[in-house]
């Protein structure tokens, strides 16, 4: 059984708490799909601010939806296309402040402001990424970055 903790210290004692959660959830178990699926919903549950947090896994050269929370989502992404694409092709995190400023942003939901994609690599290849949205305009910051680069390395252990 599951039980939700309170997040009500920093924000980054609240970060550590969900990676030991996350640790927690996928203990012992070996099927990638439902360590994905419970990690978009631990993540669902502990961050505010948000309408969609996802996974996309590569597959055949492009990205296609994986476990995810909220709306229905794009199903397939090119490599290099949108903030999802992009984060593959440069194999880098990518902290989107306002997506309507992005060039070639992909609009799944038209409520998203802001947006941030962490990729996903296991043995030099990059397998998919961590894909989370908000509304609100420059929703995360570097300390986001930092945890949720360690959220997706912990997934992949």
């Amino acid at each position: 059984m599951f039980n939700v903790e309170t997040y009500n210290q920093s924000k980054e004692k609240n970060y550590e708490l969900v990676i030991n959660q996350l640790k927690a959830l996928i203990e012992g178990e070996t099927n990638f799909i439902a360590n994905l699926s419970n990690a978009s919903a631990l993540l669902n549950q502990f961050l505010d601010r948000i309408n969609w947090v996802g996974f996309y896994l590569m597959e055949d050269g492009e990205l296609v939806l994986g476990p995810f929370q909220g709306l229905p989502a794009c199903i397939r992404i090119p490599v290099g296309k949108g903030v999802c694409g992009t984060a593959v092709s440069e194999r880098r995190t990518q902290r989107i402040a306002n997506v309507h400023e992005f060039a070639g942003h992909i609009a799944c939901d038209a409520a998203t402001n802001s947006e941030i994609v962490v990729p996903i690599i296991k043995d030099n290849r990059v397998i998919g990424v961590l894909d989370i949205d908000s509304p609100e305009k420059d929703r995360f910051d570097e300390v986001d970055q930092k945890f949720l680069q360690l959220f997706v390395d912990e997934l992949i252990k």
